[in-house]
């Protein structure tokens, strides 16, 4: 697909051979910044691995020649590269839980990016998904794949830990010497290697929330490695992360956008439905960022998408919002030439409106159909962290209802917002008279309503006029909410049948007998 990405990379996100390696006296990945480079990574020469099983046993005799014959050194892991044929197999593969990347590991990358894209494929397929597995690993059927290596990493051998004599950590630094990567190495104290486990703090700073300071981007992937040798890990709500493995070396260290609370922003490559951002090479101690709105404006656009849907998930329990999460696996797409979103909840079924984003989007098509988004964040001519908070919680207040009223009820209303959205391109709700237009009142109300209480309840001020330009009119449900209906009481009534403003009132009148006077009175106020 090189065609397909040189015509949408721009939009949507805004080899030679040496065996012996590079001088090493020189940091083969000096190329790489800290700043985020968006793009098709650009990879340089061949590198020889330092884990592989030849270069650990060529360090130990050289270290202790007189004990080399003794030690045996063992395959502990497999570098691999698989082929995922379709979207499902490429769940398979995510589901294993084992980390996953686009382009090989051994290799300089003269360029970072977002992606690649294997030049000797053809342009319609996946390209090669690269990654270490165990040694016992059993791998999936019919999924093609590619032993690459067979390596040896000291952590996972308990044999190397039984008291041989054998210094590993210097061993590893001396495979990094003989396989061309001493640059690579940490300098050591004193001339001893040491291992050490990287850690960090990811911060973004929302300048009308916190008196301005910097907070943590919470429940994010943090992923590193060196060569074959990975380790990953969440931030907590605060920011923070530990690696749960060590490291001696240099690191490439990346924020990957698939969330611990269950949902996914993406989209960089066609083997990777969550979005990464490259942070660059650090030091094994780990590594520190923080993102503002000046920073790289896809970087700052996935972590305040990131936070916002992460303390969503958190308000959704019985003792806050009262309402159902998102379902799992929610897939998160954030496109910033759109300025409406949308919540279609392809991936979890609704595959009912698909083919009629075909003449709107084109040679975006491929990516729609493979991919499958549930919610999808339109961000043009919205900068702030505010302005892109409240749109991702007014659609994941939709993914909520999906959950509540289903298929039967979100067949319908897609149906309705698509159709208004590619009749108007995206300029209206349409004018309430139309075929389900019912349901679109009654899904708008709601989402509207509660992206207004969640921006109240964060920012401390009367939310701005949100939806109260349309026909429908979330201001009955901010008025019941402030009489005593919690968010929690409103949602209960959103099952599939109530798809028209009089089947709303019924229901709040039917569950809610004693409020009836004050439900009325307020569906009399906002009647047409």
């Amino acid at each position: 697909m090189k065609n397909f990405w040189k015509l949408t990379v721009p939009v949507l996100l805004l080899a030679a051979c040496s065996k012996t390696g590079p001088d090493p006296a020189v940091d083969p990945m000096d190329s790489f910044t800290d700043s985020v480079e968006h793009g098709l990574i650009e990879l340089g020469a061949k590198m020889e691995d330092p884990y592989g099983v030849e270069a650990v046993q060529a360090a130990v005799k050289s270290l202790y020649p007189t004990k080399a014959d003794r030690i045996n050194v063992q395959t502990t892991d497999l570098y691999v590269r698989f082929l995922p044929a379709d979207d499902a197999e490429l769940d398979v593969l995510r589901g294993l839980g084992i980390p996953l990347l686009d382009h090989p590991v051994d290799y300089q990358v003269v360029r970072e990016g977002d992606y690649y894209q294997d030049p000797t494929l053809p342009e319609n397929a996946i390209t090669w998904q690269y990654s270490v597995v165990d040694k016992d690993f059993v791998f999936p059927e019919k999924i093609v794949y590619e032993v690459l290596e067979e390596c040896h990493i000291t952590e996972h051998d308990p044999t190397t830990r039984a008291g041989d004599g054998i210094d590993w950590n210097a061993v590893e630094q001396e495979a990094y010497r003989l396989t061309g990567n001493a640059g690579l190495y940490v300098p050591a104290t004193k001339g001893k290697a040491s291992a050490t486990n990287p850690s960090g703090r990811i911060t973004i700073v929302d300048p009308e929330a916190y008196g301005g300071q910097a907070f943590g981007v919470a429940g994010v992937r943090v992923s590193c490695n060196a060569f074959v040798k990975f380790s990953q890990a969440y931030t907590d709500r605060n920011g923070y992360y530990e690696m749960p493995r060590t490291f001696s070396s240099k690191v490439r260290y990346r924020l990957v956008f698939t969330n611990e609370k269950g949902f996914s922003i993406g989209f960089n490559t066609l083997i990777s439905p969550a979005s990464a951002s490259t942070m660059g090479k650090g030091t094994a101690s780990g590594m520190d960022l923080q993102v503002d709105a000046s920073s790289d404006a896809a970087l700052f656009r996935r972590c305040v998408a990131n936070n916002a849907a992460y303390e969503y998930y958190d308000r959704c329990n019985e003792d806050d919002l009262d309402i159902k999460t998102p379902p799992q696996d929610l897939r998160i797409w954030i496109m910033p030439f759109l300025e409406p979103g949308f919540a279609p909840m392809f991936h979890h079924g609704n595959h009912l409106e698909l083919g009629r984003f075909s003449n709107y989007l084109g040679d975006y098509m491929p990516l729609l159909r493979i991919f499958l988004p549930d919610v999808i964040l339109g961000t043009k001519r919205k900068a702030t962290y505010s302005e892109i908070y409240t749109e991702t919680v007014h659609q994941l207040a939709h993914a909520s209802h999906y959950m509540k009223a289903g298929d039967t009820f979100w067949k319908p209303f897609s149906s309705y917002q698509i159709g208004t959205f590619l009749a108007t391109f995206g300029r209206s709700f349409g004018d309430g008279t139309g075929e389900n237009a019912g349901y679109c009142e009654v899904a708008q109300m709601w989402a509207y309503f509660l992206e207004g209480k969640l921006y109240e309840d964060r920012y401390g001020t009367e939310p701005p006029s949100f939806g109260l330009q349309f026909w429908f009119y979330p201001q009955i449900f901010r008025y019941l909410d402030e009489r005593g209906l919690t968010s929690g009481d409103i949602f209960r009534v959103l099952g599939p049948e109530v798809a028209s403003r009089d089947a709303l009132q019924q229901a709040l009148e039917n569950r809610y007998p004693q409020m009836a006077d004050v439900i009325d009175q307020v569906f009399s106020r906002y009647a047409d």
